[in-house]
């Protein structure tokens, strides 16, 4: 098939529907065509970006004819950053679209017929996100800055106010950079694999407001690192003093690397953790530690998945990829014992600590791999699981682990996923031998095209 477009050329499109990551999709002769902040139903002028044999990827050059779901945004970054893909949506419309979504893949790929209940959205979609990773680097002119990485680069965008990000991660780390130019303290440079600030990290305990700022840097010694460390205190308790910055981290990262965190962690103030609540429960957290971004979304998350299960007193329970325990714990009250495998130690450690918090006697954790933790449980401790929890990383679940879970034939999985693609995939190896009851999506990153969701399955 001859390709009917050319690269860097212009053509007059329409949308005629929304891919997988909210950008528009138009046809040109049956070919097809992805443009990043294209709209269902709009007319729009378009310019190739790259070409290959399947498809052709496009960049709006104007709006001919608007989509009524069509806003006018107003961060002055949009486009960009690789942050919020959809800020041009109205919210509602952007909800909408993750079912779809879902729905999509869903229909694609299993063999039996399922309706995606409507996402539930956020009352107020706004500064949500508790965590933040800024880089440091140099702008054109040699000077140190920081901000969010342009869309699959590692150029640095300059920071203004960010509509998804907490006011305070932003003002923390302002301070940072302000004390490391009025210092000449440099910045991280990838190529040369030289310079000492890489990325500042920041944790927020929405409901507990303790405050943990992480600096990540090249060298074991930061010059003036007390002054830093002071320097960073005073400021913040004059400007929220409502707030406590509970402690400040080194985090120690020399590798040349695309991976934020190095391994060695030094505290220069505070105990090196802060706390949160989910629900009824306290979670201990660490720099290292996985923790829900947007804790308002995830009780929401966590609730849907807990009524779901149905978990009876007398039930076992698995938490396959635990993270610091938070769904195992808040399932501990309903279960006669639950076991959470997670192969990251300190989050094991963490998740330890968090049961010994909130007088949890009923819950074990295991530090390892869950193909390989779970193989060893399952055989080694003879337990028969009632209930199986899964919340994996964005790859889904590994064959041997869905072998396993089918082996023992729980009564219930009630799978938490943060990738549909692969939710769908695995969903396809259960659904022999499970009915998939119900298929929740909560938007727990709103702006952005991503989407969670909640599976019940009943064994069959």
């Amino acid at each position: 098939m001859e390709i009917p477009v050319k690269k860097n050329e212009t053509y007059i499109v329409d949308i005629v529907d929304q891919g997988y990551e909210g950008e528009g999709i138009a046809k040109i002769d049956g070919y097809t065509i992805f443009i990043q902040g294209a709209i269902k139903e709009e007319k729009c002028k378009i310019l190739i970006l790259k070409t290959t044999k399947s498809h052709a990827f496009g960049k709006v050059l104007e709006i001919i004819e608007p989509s009524k779901e069509r806003v006018e945004t107003e961060c002055s970054t949009y486009g960009q950053c690789g942050g919020c893909s959809l800020r041009h949506m109205r919210y509602d419309a952007t909800l909408k679209l993750k079912r779809e979504i879902v729905q999509n893949l869903i229909d694609k790929t299993l063999k039996n017929s399922l309706e995606v209940k409507t996402t539930i959205g956020m009352e107020k979609p706004y500064h949500y996100r508790n965590k933040a990773q800024y880089p440091i680097g140099y702008d054109k002119q040699g000077n140190i800055t920081t901000g969010v990485f342009a869309n699959r680069t590692h150029h640095i965008v300059p920071m203004q106010e960010c509509e998804i990000q907490h006011p305070i991660s932003e003002y923390l780390v302002k301070l940072v950079v302000n004390f490391l130019k009025e210092n000449k303290i440099s910045a991280y440079q990838e190529e040369s694999n030289k310079g000492i600030f890489r990325h500042i990290v920041i944790k927020i305990g929405k409901r507990t407001k303790e405050v943990m700022c992480v600096f990540v840097v090249n060298e074991k010694n930061i010059p003036k690192e007390k002054e830093l460390v002071n320097y960073v205190i005073k400021n913040f308790e004059q400007e929220y003093p409502e707030y406590m910055l509970k402690t400040i981290i080194k985090n120690i990262n020399t590798k040349n690397t695309n991976v934020i965190l190095g391994n060695q962690n030094v505290i220069l103030y505070g105990d090196g953790y802060i706390y949160d609540r989910l629900g009824d429960y306290t979670f201990k957290i660490s720099p290292m530690s996985f923790y829900q971004v947007n804790p308002t979304q995830t009780e929401i998350l966590y609730d849907k998945a807990i009524v779901a299960a149905d978990i009876q007193k007398e039930d076992i329970v698995l938490d396959l990829y635990c993270g610091i325990g938070t769904i195992g714990i808040y399932a501990s009250k309903f279960a006669k014992q639950v076991f959470g495998i997670e192969i990251i130690e300190q989050a094991i450690e963490d998740a330890k600590e968090n049961a010994k918090q909130n007088k949890i006697g009923n819950i074990e954790f295991i530090c390892g791999d869950v193909e390989q933790a779970l193989t060893k449980l399952l055989k080694n401790r003879k337990i028969q699981p009632n209930v199986v929890l899964v919340d994996p990383p964005r790859r889904g679940l590994d064959n041997t682990t869905i072998q396993n879970i089918i082996k023992v034939q729980p009564q219930k999985i009630v799978y938490i996923s943060c990738n549909p693609a692969t939710m769908v995939r695995d969903l396809k190896q259960l659904e022999d031998k499970y009915e998939i009851n119900e298929v929740q999506p909560v938007d727990m990153f709103p702006f952005t095209s991503h989407v969670e969701c909640v599976v019940v399955l009943q064994l069959k």
